[in-house]
């Protein structure tokens, strides 16, 4: 079901980046539209197709907090989307800090000192925080630890949040660059010296059967699967939003490919959805000086 979160806050106390988490997540995320766009953007006539984030702050033009207020209120009234105000907020020390640090100047101190700004800025937002339905303190928090009360929150609603793929490759043409972590499989029985085999791939259900033979097929299988299922939760959890898992072989043609289409097997009944790229598939063969491949 689509929804739509108002994500607003303190500035400095972690809006923005609670955007980007969730347009990671599978949020659409719109930032510092004018107060009058806003406005239209709650029809309650025109749901949005998927979820959407939406970004406001002290700086968006002509934002009257109370009239902010009021528009939320009569989108609840008159639509069916949910619709969740986040605020952000943070101890004025620590805002002073980071804006120290970053050396960014403070939207509504002007000429003024940071702190200055801080309080007009805490007066002006008062009536949004009142209102909000969910108020996230930053003031003690880590980038990591945000990003896992946000997921936490509404993770769920924008997707898994973490792109697996898994990818065959040849070792003779290197590493996938992308790859996060590496397997090889030039242990396993190696169809390539098999005529009859030679010219298929580990698409071909004869290569995976004569492959499957080797008695270390099954034990790897069950130990990779042991390993990776508990893992991705931790690095979905952790923020990581792209994990690439290569597999490969001497050609990348037979034993890479078969095992990447049974780990890819295994991990979609265990509920992921991988993609999966055969790089090197279609390559020309060519034999090493060896004769292996």
């Amino acid at each position: 079901m689509s929804r739509i979160v108002i994500v607003t806050g303190m500035s400095g106390a972690g809006r923005s980046s609670c955007l980007k988490i969730l347009e990671d997540a599978g949020f659409e995320a719109v930032d510092n539209l004018p107060f009058q766009l806003l406005t239209r953007l709650l029809r309650p006539n025109e749901e949005p197709e998927r979820p959407l984030a939406v970004g406001i702050d002290s700086r968006t033009r002509g934002l009257v907090p109370s009239e902010l207020v009021r528009e939320v209120a009569r989108f609840r009234a008159e639509a069916t989307t949910p619709l969740t105000l986040v605020f952000f907020e943070c101890d004025d020390e620590v805002l002073q800090r980071r804006y120290t640090e970053s050396r960014r100047r403070h939207p509504l101190a002007g000429d003024r000192p940071v702190t200055d700004g801080i309080a007009r800025e805490r007066i002006f937002m008062a009536p949004i925080k009142a209102a909000a339905d969910l108020v996230i303190d930053t003031s003690q928090m880590s980038l990591a630890e945000l990003r896992r009360r946000v997921l936490a929150e509404f993770g769920s609603e924008g997707g898994a949040g973490l792109t697996l793929t898994l990818v065959s490759f040849a070792f003779r043409y290197g590493l996938p660059r992308e790859a996060d972590i590496v397997f090889d499989a030039r242990f396993l029985a190696n169809p390539h010296y098999v005529d009859a085999l030679r010219p298929l791939s580990g698409l071909d259900p004869e290569v995976r059967s004569f492959i499957a033979e080797d008695p270390a097929w099954a034990e790897v299988l069950e130990r990779l699967e042991a390993l990776l299922v508990p893992l991705l939760p931790r690095y979905r959890a952790e923020g990581k939003t792209y994990l690439t898992i290569a597999i490969g072989c001497t050609g990348g043609k037979h034993r890479s490919v078969a095992l990447v289409e049974e780990l890819a097997r295994r991990l979609r009944d265990r509920g992921w959805e991988p993609a999966v790229v055969h790089r090197d598939l279609a390559r020309e063969v060519w034999t090493t000086k060896e004769g292996g491949r």
